[in-house]
This record gives C-alpha cells, sequence and structure tokens, in this order.
C-alpha cells in the first residue's frame, strides 16, 4: 500500500484496510483542525487506487473491513467510486462493508439514487464531522456549513439506508459558549437521529488556527470537570425516537462512555456525576493524544 502523510481514520475502523481516494481535505479550513494543514488537497488517479487494491489483495489473506481516506472521500464522483466500489467486490469478496469520510457538501451533492447506488455496492457506513450544534460555534470554527446542512446531510444517508456515524467535540465552544455548545449539539442530534455518536474531547495542536486564540486567552479551555458538565448537558437534551450507539471512549477523552441511546442516558448521567466526585477517574492530561 502507498501512502502519502499522516493518514486519519475513524477508532471503529482501526482494523480496517485504509484506502487513500483522495490526498487531504476540500475544505481544510476548520480551525480546531491540523490533520490536513500540510496536504494540499486533490483526488488521486484512479488506477493508483485500484493498484493500490490490487497490492493489498497480494499481502492480506482476508480483509473484512475496508475505509476509504482522506477528508472528504465522498467527493468523488459516483462514477469514480463505482469503479473502486467494483475493484473491492472483485479482490475482496469477503469484505463485509466499507466505510467512508463524507463532508455534509459532499453527501447533500449527491442524490438520493446516488446515495443508494453507493449502499447497493457496499459502502455501508459514512462517517461525518458534526463537530457542534450551535451556529454560532460552526460559524466561528470556519466549518462551512451551518446546522441545517448537517442534518439534512444526516437525513439523506438515514434514507439512503446509509450507517451515518457522527462526530462532535467537547469543549469546542469554550468557557463562553460550553452551555449553547451543549444544548444546541442535544437538540441537532435529536433531529438527526443518527446510527452513530462518536464524541471526542478538543486538543489543539500548534498548526490548528485556534491554536493562537488559546495561547493568547482569546479561547479559554475547558476544565477536564468543566467537560463532564458539558457532556452532561448534552446528554440530557437528546430525545432519540430509534437505538443510537453513543460512544465518548476516543484517545482524547477524560472518561470513557459506552451506551446505546436513549435506553442508557440514565445510567451514562450517573457516571458522569460519580466521575465529577470521583476525578482520580478521569484520565491524566499526560495519556491523551489525538
Amino acid at each position: 500500500m502507498r501512502y502519502e502523510g499522516n493518514v486519519f481514520r475513524p477508532p471503529s475502523e482501526a482494523y480496517s484496510l485504509i484506502v487513500q481516494v483522495t490526498i487531504g481535505c476540500a475544505h481544510n479550513l476548520c480551525t480546531f483542525c491540523s490533520m490536513y494543514k500540510d496536504k494540499k488537497f486533490r483526488i488521486r488517479d484512479i488506477n493508483e487506487v485500484l493498484e493500490d487494491l490490487d497490492m493489498a489483495r497480494r499481502a492480506y489473506r482476508r480483509v473484512e473491513r475496508i475505509f476509504l481516506a482522506d477528508g472528504d472521500a465522498m467527493v468523488l464522483s459516483n462514477e469514480k467510486l463505482l469503479v473502486i466500489l467494483e475493484r473491492i467486490r472483485k479482490n475482496f469478496p469477503e469484505c463485509q462493508r466499507v466505510g467512508i469520510y463524507a463532508s455534509p457538501q459532499d453527501i447533500l451533492r449527491k442524490s438520493h439514487q446516488e446515495l443508494v447506488e453507493l449502499r447497493e455496492n457496499g459502502i455501508g457506513i459514512a462517517y461525518m464531522g458534526g463537530e457542534s450544534g450551535s451556529a454560532n460555534i460552526l460559524k466561528a470554527i470556519k466549518k462551512g456549513v451551518g446546522p441545517e446542512e448537517m442534518e439534512a446531510a444526516c437525513h439523506r444517508l438515514n434514507q439512503a439506508g446509509i450507517l451515518s456515524s457522527v462526530t462532535f467535540i467537547s469543549g469546542l465552544g469554550g468557557k463562553e459558549g460550553w452551555r449553547e455548545h451543549a444544548v444546541e449539539t442535544g437538540n441537532m442530534i435529536s433531529r438527526m437521529q443518527p446510527s452513530y455518536v462518536g464524541l471526542l474531547t478538543l486538543m489543539v495542536e500548534p498548526a490548528a488556527p485556534l491554536y493562537k486564540d488559546i495561547r493568547s486567552g482569546a479561547f479559554q479551555l475547558l476544565s477536564p470537570e468543566e467537560v463532564l458538565v458539558e457532556t452532561a448537558e448534552m446528554l440530557r437534551h437528546i430525545q432519540l425516537t430509534k437505538p443510537c450507539v453513543f460512544r465518548s471512549n476516543h484517545a482524547s477523552n477524560y472518561l470513557s462512555l459506552k451506551g446505546t441511546l436513549p435506553q442508557d442516558k440514565e445510567k451514562l448521567l450517573a457516571l458522569l456525576e460519580r466521575a465529577l466526585h470521583h476525578t482520580e477517574m478521569l484520565k491524566d492530561e499526560r495519556f491523551r493524544l489525538l
């Protein structure tokens, strides 16, 4: 396999074969993110991608999951994605699911029928960075879309039968905006009705534009205890009518949370309350990672 630069994938794709179909991120303006700041976005030549899949077949005896990277791989036209998916089916008949990073813009550019076509040809799950349900915070971090587009994209995935996994970031509103971030994120998740919700905790590297604001004091990070209070407030505002797997067990999180909403909400809230009174349960800052 050939890779360019650092390669990122969702935690749930830890054992997947990762194939870069794009390099970098087409948007690449989010102030909190440094993942692709060292890359100039481009779509890889499809013949290179097919060669990588052929090399992987020779190298690996069994591949049950494949993940298409980089940042917004669904920016590819269906014409190109279907060629890639066809090669995956040919080379890896044992593959049970293909996952893909997708921005809300990517999803909304595709018709319902195009999304169904992707699902019928192997795309089982799409990962979308929701970040926050607050329009003000999304604007401040230069996400490029608002809550309405986020919700519409998630609904499009749901309607097409593609599992929707949406990631949000604890602490993204800082000390001033924590309550708005918590309440509006909980409300947006309720309207989205996603299949999965992942909750990370804000960590900012020097390459991210937000780093300067943190150093200057213009943006104040939450303490670990404040992150727990924010998470509890968000959970209280989530009202779901279908099961949603909730995970806050990323390496950046101070406290690992696992459950299925809505049935595990009270259990998760009780764990957060317990951790607030027993702070030794929280991960030491030295062991947090992106």
